[in-house]
């Protein structure tokens, strides 16, 4: 039988910090001090996290291969990084920036503020060195460009064409990391921009954060240990007020901005403009996603004659946009119909801690349980090989060459142990409820105050 095309949605990528000056343009080397005191404080403190759900009590539960602590060194290093693709038998796989191991220069939500051409600096340096890191493999590795400011255009369509002549798959959305006096996604001036990302065929990529503002994640952090400091607390306790706060449920993987900003591409009409333009929101679930787009269909019909949008929110679903489900859990495998089957990709999120690596297949093997053949491998890899246009052929030659397991092999592997499955609960949110309609109470207000702004910049069209 033909061996399943894994294509994961989701990993991370992070320059190790020794590198720094060799990819930062010279005159911004006078914030590295400083920005090596970030890293010591936000990696210092989610190393604390990483150990609390790693435990060495749980290692006989998770890492039986014993492949754990030398798979963390692909965030940087390409050879580790293919040996544990090809060990759960991973095709191909999406790299973001951003890990707490290696802090970004100075463009994401982890670091904190610092001047507009410091965070293209930091961006472009971001995107070389990865080009010069995993490059060579750019057929397995899709690549992932850090987002410039916007606030200078030209640069932005300058990086774009570095970026595609480098064989990167995509780009994070512009705004991701919200900066002052930058201007909105939905706003005439992006137009260039857009239009340069689907000719040179980059895919956006609304993650996880996107929309915080410059600084939001240092300095949540940043308060959390003076406060923890002031209480006499130690790090525990500093771990038990972040995992209760920035990084619980309604924390950085629950905040609507993610998706805010795709409803903001699809109600401005960014998407009948520019209709080959594709984005992935990824790392923010899919529960929601039915019960939202019933909610834009609505609010389209009503204003159908001021917005400029001219399909339903619901139809650009699924044309030009598709879910990255980092570790996909069961209430969404149960709502695939729902959410649609052909908009599903799953990403494993190596190497973080939440993710599923290293132990994806015995996640695939109990959760597809039931499931026809045909949607565990659009779900595993075929949507996102036709989203992002990808050569079947070739990932096909790649999952024979690392013996990746036929949908029988995988089946075969059967339900997860009871330890597992609790550590994959804890870590991945595996036996999460869904989430469905309840906090379109949230979701409301935002629109009704997008409508006035979209319908506004959408004049420029008229």
């Amino acid at each position: 039988m033909e061996e399943l095309i894994i294509a994961s949605a989701d990993s991370h990528a992070g320059m190790p910090s020794e590198l720094w000056p060799e990819y930062l343009d010279r005159k911004y080397h006078k914030y590295l001090r400083r920005l090596h005191d970030e890293k010591d404080l936000f990696s210092g403190t989610m190393q604390l996290l990483c150990n609390m759900r790693m435990s060495d009590e749980a290692r006989p539960v998770f890492d039986k291969d014993g492949c754990f602590d030398r798979g963390q060194g692909g965030l940087w290093d390409l050879d580790v990084r293919l040996q544990e693709m090809d060990r759960e038998g991973i095709a191909a796989e999406l790299v973001f920036p951003g890990d707490f191991r290696a802090v970004d220069m100075f463009w994401n939500t982890v670091n904190g503020t610092y001047a507009l051409p410091a965070v293209d600096a930091g961006a472009r340096g971001h995107n070389r060195w990865c080009s010069d890191t995993f490059g060579s493999a750019k057929d397995r590795l899709l690549m992932i460009g850090a987002p410039l400011s916007g606030i200078d255009r030209q640069s932005v369509l300058d990086e774009a064409d570095y970026m595609a002549d480098h064989g990167f798959a995509g780009v994070f959305t512009p705004c991701y990391c919200a900066l002052p006096t930058q201007i909105p996604v939905f706003e005439s001036d992006w137009d260039p921009v857009f239009a340069a990302y689907a000719e040179r065929n980059l895919a956006l990529i609304t993650h996880a954060g996107y929309g915080m503002p410059q600084g939001f994640m240092h300095s949540e952090v940043e308060t959390a240990a003076a406060e923890i400091k002031a209480e006499g607390g130690g790090p525990q306790e500093l771990v038990r007020k972040l995992v209760t706060t920035v990084f619980n449920d309604g924390g950085v993987f629950g905040d609507l901005r993610a998706r805010q900003g795709m409803w903001q591409f699809m109600l401005s009409g960014v998407f009948d403009r520019h209709p080959t333009l594709r984005m992935m929101v990824t790392e923010v679930r899919a529960d929601w996603i039915p019960a939202t787009l019933a909610l834009l269909d609505r609010v389209w019909e009503q204003n159908r004659d001021s917005l400029p949008a001219k399909r339903r929110p619901s139809e650009y679903w699924g044309v030009n946009c598709i879910a990255g489900l980092s570790f996909m859990n069961k209430a969404e495998l149960d709502m695939r119909d729902e959410i649609g089957v052909d908009t599903m990709a799953f990403g494993r999120d190596y190497p973080h801690i939440e993710g599923t690596w290293p132990n994806s297949n015995d996640y695939f093997s109990d959760m597809f349980q039931g499931v026809p053949e045909s949607e565990v491998r659009a779900m595993l890899g075929e949507n996102l090989i036709r989203f992002l246009r990808l050569d079947r052929a070739h990932l096909a030659d790649i999952a024979a060459r690392i013996a990746a397991p036929t949908y029988e092999q995988l089946i075969r592997g059967g339900a997860l142990s009871p330890a597992l499955k609790s550590h994959l609960s804890d870590r991945c949110g595996y036996s999460k409820p869904a989430e469905r309609d309840r906090r379109i109470a949230e979701v409301e207000p935002m629109l009704t105050r997008d409508i006035p702004r979209l319908v506004a910049a959408g004049s420029a069209y008229r």
